[in-house]
């Protein structure tokens, strides 16, 4: 069992930046994807961003690439999303995600943290 806990939403500006924390515990996380993904009112979820926790490789929504980085620490096991450039349409519920390398779903879920991009 794979227990994610989020933290790090809140209310910002267009054009500020929020580091979203989502710290993992409950089994080991090589051969892990752990991903980001976003759900806007009224809106289906869509992907943000995912990172392979072994090697760090990443991978990210056009609408965020160069304005959003993922990242991991292992020591913590916790993966950070690093939000600059914040628009009013990246406002949404981010949630943690996590799923083996050879699972075509994700298997696991935070609980979500609320962003808010004022104009």
């Amino acid at each position: 069992q794979v227990s994610l806990v989020e933290s790090g939403g809140g209310l910002v500006q267009a054009g500020g930046s929020l580091r979203l924390s989502c710290a993992a515990s409950g089994r080991t996380f090589s051969g892990v994807f752990m991903g980001w993904f976003r759900q806007a009112p009224g809106k289906e979820r869509e992907f943000v961003a995912h990172i392979l926790w072994s090697v760090g490789t990443t991978h990210y929504a056009n609408s965020v690439k160069g304005r959003f980085t993922i990242s991991r620490d292992n020591a913590k096991n916790t993966v950070y999303l690093q939000m600059n450039s914040l628009k009013p349409e990246d406002t949404a519920v981010y949630y943690c995600a996590a799923r083996k390398v050879t699972s075509a779903e994700y298997d696991y879920w935070g609980q979500g943290t609320q962003v808010t991009v004022s104009s």
